[in-house]
């Protein structure tokens, strides 16, 4: 058991961070979290009910099949199936959409599959410091067996990654963040720190006693490729990321950073904050 173990078993502050647990699309990968908004949308394109790309990002963070569930309880899209359909979506409405869902997924998860910029740089900067990097996502680990080696032939490899098939509860549950804590060895909640693009995977955070940082110019609050962010003038970009902002501190956000490139800076607070006997 190391110095800093023993000191946190034995009821002091800990003084450093010992894991950051990041999400992966609008995180690590996937600038502007496109993969799964293009699958939902063509997954329900093909019901013939056509979903917006608002529609689809909204419950963003949510296990995949309940975020087909929340996509149909929103009222527009119910009356659209309503009058589609002839009647109300039923479970197995949701089965069917949610297994397109994974088929085109798959299918795409090259294309949206580049690491975000600066997401080497932070991870190795986090590893010279002695952090372990574990990870969570709402897909299942169908998707992130093949997502996984994609990341790891760019260069980047969690210490451990979390599904939300592999845990009873999903975002906005604890659950996720826990099993990472508990994998990794992390020796106190306090000195662990979650990094997110959705409002659940901050709430999720927070119930875990951790520290939450969200992600806003890369992540699903923005919502827009690279390209397409660099493409708008200052103003455009302000009210973006000021929108993205408000949603992320609403979810509980300790710290809201454009992208995970600006994440040691915070991490440098935090450890001057929990030095200073703090707590998330």
């Amino acid at each position: 058991m190391s110095d800093q173990q023993k000191s946190s078993f034995f009821g002091a502050w800990p003084v450093a961070v010992s894991a950051v647990i990041f999400d992966w699309a609008g995180t690590i990968l996937d600038f502007g979290c496109i993969a799964p908004v293009a699958a939902f949308r063509e997954a329900f394109t093909r019901t013939g009910v056509a979903i917006s790309e608002a529609e689809a990002r909204e419950p963003m963070g949510a296990a995949k099949r309940e975020h087909v569930e929340l996509i149909l309880a929103q009222s527009a899209v119910q009356t659209r199936w309503l009058n589609q359909m002839g009647q109300a979506s039923t479970q197995a409405d949701v089965d069917r959409i949610y297994e397109a869902f994974l088929q085109i997924d798959a299918a795409g998860s090259a294309r949206y599959s580049t690491l975000i910029p600066g997401a080497l740089e932070t991870v190795s900067a986090l590893r010279r410091r002695g952090v372990a990097i574990g990870s969570t996502t709402g897909y299942p680990r169908s998707i992130m067996d093949m997502l996984m080696p994609l990341a790891q032939a760019q260069g980047y490899c969690p210490d451990h990654c979390v599904t939300v098939s592999e845990v009873a509860h999903g975002r906005p549950w604890p659950d996720m963040p826990l099993a990472n804590l508990l994998a990794l060895n992390a020796p106190d909640v306090r000195g662990c720190v979650v990094v997110d693009d959705s409002p659940s995977g901050l709430l999720s955070a927070r119930a875990a006693g951790m520290w939450a940082v969200g992600i806003s110019v890369s992540g699903n609050e923005v919502g827009l490729s690279l390209d397409d962010w660099n493409a708008l003038d200052d103003r455009a970009r302000s009210d973006r990321r000021d929108a993205a902002c408000r949603a992320l501190r609403n979810a509980g956000a300790h710290y809201v950073i454009d992208s995970v490139a600006d994440l040691i800076p915070v991490i440098e607070d935090i450890e001057q904050r929990l030095a200073a006997g703090d707590q998330p």
